[in-house]
């Protein structure tokens, strides 16, 4: 295999001289001055036989990941010019997705497919300066390169390269972290006819996204240099990325199944998604009975009903539609299954219990809304109480206090105490753990043999690059701050950023542990209550400038594991990252003000239709309302008094544990410390709180378990390959989804609906569940 870079080196690239690489053969790699030995087994695949059982962190990065590395640049014109295009594709996708009836995360792959046919489409049909340098000398040419085999070389090195390509996908991720970021503006102007500014959007969102960056780069010794900060998700992506790469069809069997999985589920997903909804939620009894009527059809629709239009909870409901499952789901490592499966149970019957045990008298009330209510169950008025953003206690007089329903309030509840779990299982479990890492990092010793060899090769980021970023995006938010009208005052904005600063490194490590992190929206939006009561405008952007922060730091950090796999430099990771940050931004913003313009009335609206929700914009602002009122709250009932204590019962539960495992550490050969209180807490609660749409979870969990304990430890090597071929689903799916979200869906205009048939039962519950009243 021949390794080669006719380019000049740039900082902090790494260039290998014109030798041919084989087993046996050692070649001198150039990196600024200093010149390295790299032996084949650095560049070779990974150590195992394929059958070994990955478990653990250390499994992944010696069993799973290969440390090859090939050493072709990744920052060229070509690549910085499709991550900018693709970087815009993923922006405007995930917005979209935040007006869509239940919410779907665009996965890496489906990015990294585009930009593996595109990119390849520009090696291969422009003119190539490689080949046209190769002709040249072959004619006698010696010295300086002319002029015009320089510019094609500048346009189009040579064959479309892993790291170019990796470079897109990440550019890509960086790009849609805005998408949240963007949330607070979409609420602003749906619920307070509040003026947006291009100040406000643009210098916020860059303050938010970069603050983010900078605590990613502080925290690199335990979210991205530690070995066991796997980013579970992401790897569906990184074996795509290497499959694409690495394998020839002709000769690669897993890859040729990729591509017989991505065909076929590219004919599939038009079924689910547009022609036959019906297969996105399956609900037996519902099929059963569905001319029941009164309390039987009302019970039937509350716990077996699952569809995007109805709020129901899908306990026996499937999804036959993969965008909803995704790779994400069945890559999540077998311990979270396990503690998501088991939180799941644990919700259904509280959910249950609440609802038809009438606590809170939640009888009275809708089943499991989210919307903030009167009395009698009508959709509050809010931008009556609160014009301009700001509490009028006159209006507040008149209407009273909202209403939450009995099981929202729970589900805020266990959120609370899965956040006050995180940070103690954190200090108490992990803290000796934590403290090595740093100490190891300060020495130059690392347990991750990739990123010894990150270490060894490439020139890593400055810690004062990242301290410079945070400076930056804390003045810009000050600017915000002081000038325009966001109800937020200066101290506030303060105390938002150190609370982002402490729970941040939490988040990040428990989330590259096991793939998944913990919602702290509710406890940011809680302070702010608290805080700066009446004001719930103000209380989402102290939200965004604390959650959002430890979101895009959480985001970011994963990113940069993913170039440590891919062996991309530190430092051309942190100038794309912070340019697709930065960018993403102002495409995030366009998008969100063209949906909401076109559509603000059915987005206010409780269950807008299939093709745009309102959904995810009135739970945010459900919960910055509700706690803008804490103080009024805790006067009327113990279900809002009693869900700041959650952060006391969680962390309690933690202690619990680990005086538990103090004495007993095993049980019948169990460790007792692979219990995560965290994860089970938050699952406990999800479904009011995260998912709309729950005739999803019974996929995901037999998804997950197929793939993380049957094909795992019976099919090692099929394991491998299922990161591959989930990829290819995902990429499939999405493509579908994307080209339907502007052809039929509306995303660019009109929609144009399937007609009604039994199977696209529009005028009721897709799943045939009985309508109620």
């Amino acid at each position: 295999m021949a390794i080669f870079s006719s380019n000049a080196p740039i900082e902090g690239e790494v260039t290998v001289s014109n030798q041919e690489v084989t087993e046996k053969t050692t070649v001198t790699v150039v990196d600024g001055k200093d010149e390295v030995q790299v032996t084949d087994g650095e560049i070779s695949n990974d150590d195992g036989q394929g059958d070994e059982i990955i478990v653990t962190g250390q499994d992944a990065a010696r069993y799973l990941l290969p440390l090859r590395d090939d050493f072709d640049r990744s920052l060229t014109f070509r690549s910085i010019v499709l991550a900018s295009g693709l970087a815009c594709f993923q922006a405007v996708m995930n917005q979209i997705y935040n007006f869509k009836p239940t919410a779907v995360t665009i996965q890496g792959t489906f990015i990294v497919l585009i930009a593996y046919f595109v990119g390849n489409a520009w090696a291969n049909f422009l003119p190539r300066g490689d080949k046209f340098e190769a002709r040249w000398r072959a004619d006698g040419g010696q010295g300086e390169l002319p002029l015009k085999i320089k510019i094609l070389k500048f346009l189009n090195p040579g064959p479309w390269t892993l790291k170019e390509h990796s470079i897109c996908a990440i550019t890509a991720t960086s790009a849609s972290n805005a998408s949240d970021s963007s949330v607070v503006f979409a609420a602003q102007n749906l619920f307070y006819n509040m003026p947006l500014s291009a100040v406000t959007v643009v210098c916020s969102t860059i303050s938010i996204g970069l603050f983010g960056y900078g605590l990613c780069g502080i925290m690199r010794p335990i979210a991205v240099w530690h070995v066991e900060a796997v980013y579970w998700s992401t790897l569906p992506t990184i074996k795509t990325l290497q499959g694409l790469h690495w394998q020839q069809v002709k000769n690669s069997k897993p890859l040729r199944y990729f591509w017989y999985a991505f065909t076929g589920m590219s004919l599939y997903e038009i079924i689910p998604a547009y022609v036959f909804p019906w297969l996105n939620s399956v609900s037996i009894p519902c099929l059963a009975a569905q001319k029941a009527t009164g309390s039987t059809a009302d019970v039937l629709t509350n716990v077996f009903g699952g569809a995007s239009n109805n709020e129901g909870m899908g306990l026996f409901s499937l999804s036959f539609d993969w965008q909803y499952i995704t790779s994400f789901q069945t890559s999540l490592p077998l311990n979270l299954q396990v503690h998501q499966g088991l939180g799941f149970v644990a919700c259904f019957i509280a959910m249950a219990g609440i609802y038809y045990g009438n606590g809170w008298n939640s009888r009275s009330l809708p089943f499991m809304s989210t919307d903030l209510l009167m009395a009698n169950g009508t959709t509050y008025p809010v931008t009556d109480v609160f014009p301009g953003g700001v509490l009028d206690k006159a209006a507040l007089a008149e209407y009273g206090l909202p209403k939450l329903t009995g099981t929202f309030a729970f589900s805020m509840f266990m959120a609370n105490a899965a956040i006050g779990a995180l940070i103690m299982h954190c200090i108490l479990f992990w803290g000796s753990d934590i403290k090595r890492a740093y100490k190891s990092a300060k020495e130059g010793r690392y347990d991750d043999r990739h990123h010894e060899h990150m270490a060894k090769h490439y020139r890593e980021t400055p810690w004062w690059w990242y301290v410079a970023v945070l400076v930056i995006s804390f003045v810009l938010g000050l600017v915000v701050v002081l000038k325009e009208d966001i109800s937020l005052p200066v101290w506030a904005y303060i105390v938002s950023l150190v609370v982002g600063i402490i729970v941040a490194p939490f988040s990040t490590i428990l989330y590259s542990r096991y793939g998944n992190g913990i919602a702290t929206n509710n406890l940011s939006k809680m302070l702010a209550g608290l805080m700066i009561p009446g004001r719930p405008v103000g209380n989402m952007y102290f939200a965004a400038w604390s959650h959002n922060v430890i979101s895009n730091a959480v985001s970011l950090s994963n990113d940069l594991k993913m170039g440590e796999y891919l062996k991309i430099p530190p430092r051309v990771m942190f100038l794309t990252q912070i340019y697709g940050t930065i960018l993403g931004g102002f495409i995030n913003y366009a998008v969100m003000i063209s949906i909401v313009s076109a559509n603000k009335a059915l987005l206010v609206n409780g269950n807008g239709n299939s093709s745009w929700s309102g959904a995810t914009m009135q739970s945010y602002n459900t919960i910055a309302t509700s706690w803008a009122l804490a103080a009024d709250l805790y006067k009327v009932g113990m279900q809002y008094a009693m869900v700041p204590i959650g952060l006391l019962i969680g962390a309690a539960a933690v202690v619990v544990h680990r005086i538990f495992y103090q004495f007993y550490p095993k049980i019948k050969g169990f460790d007792v410390s692979e219990v995560n209180m965290p994860q089970f807490i938050q699952y406990a609660g999800y479904i009011p709180y995260n998912q709309s749409q729950t005739c999803v979870i019974f996929s995901w969990v037999i998804a997950g378990f197929f793939v993380q304990y049957y094909l795992r430890n019976w099919h090692p090597k099929l394991f491998k390959d299922s990161y591959l071929i989930t990829g290819a689903l995902d990429g499939a799916s999405l493509t579908v989804v994307f080209i339907l979200s502007f052809a039929v869906f509306g995303a660019a205009g009109a929609a144009h609906n399937m007609p009604s048939w039994w199977g696209n039962n529009e005028n009721g519950n897709y799943d045939w569940c009985p309508v109620t009243d």
